[in-house]
């Protein structure tokens, strides 16, 4: 099924802004003393700039960085825990035609030289914490964060572009380049570009009711589309954002009250991890108006204890890297767990009204013909719109794999629709299992385990058997307190599935692999049972 540029829920209102840029220097003559951006420390200190400082400090940075040697189509790459650094190079780049870079502190010192070696910035900013994770060899240009704010203190604050320093920002200009997460591989460099993020306008706008009036708290970390692409949201409306250096849950709380937080988004652990907090059921969450999740599923008691305590409407959103974030959402009034459509919320939703996505059967793509697979049926999702990358920094191969010639991006996710449209995700087509012929889809399975009263989280995998050649497995996270046997757990999925999909051995773990985005790390969990076997797909 192709879902074609539905009418749009709520028509978006705000033009597109040509460049990052151009957001800043906007809305520093339209609203010259809003508050723009407060950042909250670990120690719960914090600084504020408005539109007006904003975008003198975007000014300061951007010529800071010409003094570094920086120019147009150059990369500046940054290794720091969340700052205001980011969103003042993001908007400085823009100014001036480079692209920034954000570097996972998460990663292993050679991971980073990796990214690094594909990136070749020609500037790069480290948190002297994190100093130990740059190669000591490395030829790239290296400064400290306390030694570029410095930098950046003194420099001029006259615009680059006005006085014909260098040329206007342009639509189709890289402005970041973000690696992908690596569950399966080598991170890919995805490019995306001015007009690519311009579509946050839309995005915030007509899905997530940003306004003027709106303070988004962001606490994701900003070197991945979840925390940047998000954190943008407010700037284009004129609101209010509050950037974290981390999503401490106990200090998540304090903010809302703080700072009137009206918007959020939380990966579902934070949000599991935000509904322990002492007293959260009697803090004052009364500002909150929308939160949105995503790139993990959450579980139904999860989403139900979190919509009684914090009182707000709740958003699903699924998207990607090479999407520029969000493309498909489950809007607030889908999520209604006692209601008539409960079984939506097992659904990501419906493309935003500006996105095609279609569900191609697999069996279609090998044999050269990709064709739509029936409503109903599991096939990988493709989708086209102008917020796909236009491809991987040095790796043409893999763009043209993951981008076909008409523009279509193959997401490598399985899913299928119904008839309204709904998507409904499955897994990556690497994480399927394959028992005994028969295909095993680990979502499926794990969309059953929610429902289990003493698991909190769940994932599934296949492990090697002699005679089916994988076999399900399942590792879980009980609720505090609470013990899972092997026996409950098929007994449940035995009532609800198929014989062949239901975990033949369960292991209870304290926490599962995750990686920056919040998603599950299968290929670790999988790594140690597939030590001497060969797998068919890492």
């Amino acid at each position: 099924m192709t879902v074609r540029n539905r009418p749009p829920d709520s028509p978006p209102t705000v033009p597109l802004p040509g460049s990052l840029a151009e957001v800043i220097a906007v809305k520093a003559v339209e609203r010259p003393e809003a508050p723009a951006l407060t950042f909250v420390d670990a120690d719960g200190s914090s600084t504020s700039q408005t539109y007006a400082e904003l975008d003198r400090r975007s000014a300061q940075t951007a010529n800071a960085l010409l003094a570094a040697g920086v120019g147009r189509g150059d990369r500046v790459a940054v290794l720091a825990h969340n700052g205001p650094v980011f969103f003042e190079l993001a908007f400085a780049a823009s100014r001036i035609g480079a692209a920034l870079v954000g570097l996972n502190w998460r990663l292993a010192a050679p991971e980073i030289e990796v990214i690094l070696d594909d990136a070749d910035p020609a500037l790069v900013i480290v948190d002297a914490e994190l100093a130990h994770l740059t190669p000591s060899t490395a030829a790239h240009q290296t400064v400290s964060t306390a030694d570029w704010r410095s930098a950046v203190a003194t420099a001029s604050s006259a615009d680059p572009v006005t006085d014909g320093r260098v040329q206007a920002p342009q639509p189709d200009d890289v402005v970041f380049i973000l690696y992908t997460s690596g569950t399966t591989g080598v991170p890919k460099g995805a490019q995306l570009t001015n007009r690519n993020m311009a579509h946050s306008a839309w995005i915030s706008g007509s899905a997530y009711g940003f306004t003027a009036a709106s303070t988004n708290l962001v606490a994701m970390p900003l070197f991945h589309v979840g925390g940047m692409g998000y954190g943008l949201s407010a700037f284009f409306h004129g609101g209010h954002t509050v950037l974290r250096r981390d999503a401490d849950p106990a200090a998540i709380v304090g903010d809302i009250a703080t700072h009137g937080v009206t918007h959020a988004f939380f990966v579902p652990a934070v949000i599991q991890a935000i509904l322990v907090v002492d007293g959260v059921e009697e803090a004052d969450l009364a500002s909150l108006e929308l939160l949105v999740y995503g790139a993990a599923p959450i579980g139904d008691a999860v989403l139900r204890r979190a919509i009684t305590v914090l009182g707000c409407r709740f958003l699903q959103a699924y998207g990607m890297t090479e999407t520029a974030g969000t493309i498909v959402t489950l809007p607030p009034e889908a999520h209604d767990p006692d209601g008539p459509r409960a079984a939506l919320l097992r659904s990501c939703g419906r493309p935003l009204p500006w996105v095609e996505l279609r569900v191609v059967d697999p069996g279609s793509i090998s044999a050269g013909a990709p064709v739509d697979a029936p409503i109903g049926q599991v096939g990988e999702i493709w989708t086209r719109s102008a917020q796909n990358t236009p491809g991987y920094r040095n790796r043409p191969e893999a763009t043209a794999d993951a981008i076909t010639d008409d523009g279509w991006l193959r997401t490598g996710d399985a899913a299928y629709t119904d008839a309204d449209g709904y998507l409904f995700l499955f897994d990556r087509f690497k994480d399927m299992i394959v028992s005994g012929g028969e295909n095993v889809y680990p979502a499926e399975v794990e969309n059953v385990l929610y429902d289990h009263p003493c698991i909190a989280e769940v994932a599934v995998i296949g492990v090697p058997d002699e005679k089916w050649g994988e076999t399900v497995k399942a590792a879980v996270v009980p609720t505090a307190g609470a013990t899972v046997e092997l026996d409950d757990v098929v007994e449940l999925c035995r009532s609800r599935l198929a014989g062949f999909k239901c975990p033949t051995s369960v292991d209870i773990v304290d926490a599962l692999p995750r990686n920056a985005s919040g998603k599950v790390l299968k290929t670790e969990l999988r790594a140690p049972y597939w030590t001497g076997h060969d797998r068919r797909i890492a």
